[in-house]
């Protein structure tokens, strides 16, 4: 072979390479774009592109968790109050499902799970504009959060959790509030606390988001939240006619066992369904859910033994649920060890916040939202911090991170709370007077009254 030709092959191949070279750095560009272009707002995408499995799945998580308003807490808190405010009580909890169902579809969703600042979300989707579901063209809306699901499907699955919210707040002022400032209290804490809230920790660009906080099913957004609210509301509207000079006896702890076992079968929907997927996450978390929460009714029961000498079904209900409420901002990134670990701390950190902190404070929180819904979501939202685990949710828990997340949601939802109180007061008034407490708001609120 000639000089000539030898070099000829040489440049040849140095071409060859230097093309080679530049079509993959040209490639890992179009990567990076297609990475950079990932939907980041709601968009349209055809009907082959929506999972079956999946949506099946969230289909029955929204129904599950549903019933975890009505007629699961209905019942719960229902059972709990004395005879002459059960149905006020209950009353409560269905008048939320449906005044938040409203609020969310004109608004509230659009604030919380639409792309806007840090703080809320934007009016993309005010009124639903821009829900599309196009059967002759084969297209509809999807989230960029859920892709894979009906955006229908997702508005719904995310209202249940606005519904569920602010009805746990009304157990802490049962039994002496009006209902025309339950309503307005309510409409307005569902858009002025929970929207901004959803969207600091659960929308992509909300500022907990960004800052890798981790709550897989609103250990911070519904439980800390409400137990804020809660607390607020119990000192605002004050203490309960004879509270601590006589014995408020339940009218039904029957259906306080009733209630607790739908919110314990309908939290696999609130925390399994959380994972948007019928996946090995969602089955992961439905089983660190069954763990804790057994965990944390047989640590409240053994805690309960061991300071009254006797075990009861009230304990062993409230115990549940906190084990519950601990499990929610962990259930899809924690294992079985750390299920355990959470359920333990729940029995015992709730008891404690239901009864020796509950005397601390002094507030009259009549069904104990703080003392079980504020305590557990502070000890699961810190402890998923401790115990997230990469294998199950692939980040790792950061608890300073958290510890931010409690503080900033406990403030902005305490001092948020005492403004619309306070604004509800000045236009409605707040409570009933003391022979209406006296009679019962059955009576007195509604005009109706169980014989």
């Amino acid at each position: 072979m000639s000089f000539e030709a030898v070099a000829r092959a040489i440049l040849k191949k140095k071409f060859l390479n230097f093309f080679s070279c530049l079509s993959i750095y040209l490639f890992s560009i179009q990567l990076a774009a297609a990475e950079e272009a990932a939907p980041t707002h709601p968009f349209v995408t055809g009907f082959d592109k929506i999972n079956s499995g999946d949506t099946a799945w969230m289909l029955a998580s929204t129904a599950l968790v549903l019933l975890m308003t009505i007629p699961g807490l209905a019942l719960f808190y229902g059972g709990m109050v004395r005879k002459k405010n059960v149905l006020s009580t209950a009353l409560q909890s269905f008048f939320t499902c449906s005044i938040v169902t409203v609020l969310w579809v004109v608004i509230g969703y659009s604030l919380a799970f639409t792309p806007g600042g840090g703080f809320i979300g934007g009016f993309d989707r005010v009124f639903l504009n821009g829900l599309s579901f196009v059967k002759s063209e084969a297209t509809l809306s999807v989230s960029h959060i859920a892709p894979t699901i009906p955006e229908s499907v997702f508005i719904m699955f995310q209202m249940t959790f606005a519904i569920i919210t602010p009805a746990l707040i009304t157990g802490a002022f049962a039994e002496r509030i009006r209902f025309p400032p339950l309503a307005a209290f309510i409409t307005l804490w569902s858009l002025f606390v929970y929207a901004p809230i959803a969207h600091w920790v659960w929308e992509p660009t909300g500022w907990l988001a960004a800052m890798g906080a981790l709550d897989f099913a609103g250990g911070t957004v519904v439980h800390i939240n409400a137990g804020a609210a809660g607390l607020v509301c119990a000192y605002v509207l004050g203490r309960r006619e004879g509270y601590g000079r006589e014995a408020f006896i339940p009218y039904n702890l029957g259906f306080t066992l009733v209630g607790a076992s739908l919110l314990w079968v309908g939290w696999f929907g609130f925390n399994a369904g959380s994972a948007g997927a019928a996946d090995g996450r969602a089955g992961m978390a439905m089983l660190v859910t069954q763990i804790a929460t057994a965990t944390a009714s047989l640590t409240w029961m053994l805690v309960e033994s061991l300071v009254r000498s006797r075990a009861t079904l009230l304990g062993a209900c409230s115990g549940a649920v906190a084990g519950l409420v601990a499990i929610t901002p962990a259930a899809g990134f924690v294992d079985v060890g750390g299920a355990l670990c959470i359920g333990l701390a729940a029995g015992a950190g709730c008891y404690w916040g239901a009864t020796a902190l509950k005397r601390l404070l002094g507030a009259d929180d009549s069904l104990d939202v703080f003392g079980i819904h504020g305590v557990g979501g502070i000890i699961g939202a810190l402890l998923t911090g401790v115990f997230a685990r990469p294998s199950v949710g692939g980040v790792t828990g950061n608890l300073a991170v958290q510890a931010l997340g409690v503080i900033a949601t406990f403030c902005y939802s305490a001092a948020m709370t005492f403004i619309i109180l306070k604004i509800v007061a000045w236009i409605f008034g707040l409570r009933v007077t003391p022979a209406q407490e006296h009679a019962g708001l059955d009576v007195t609120q509604h005009g109706e009254q169980i014989a």
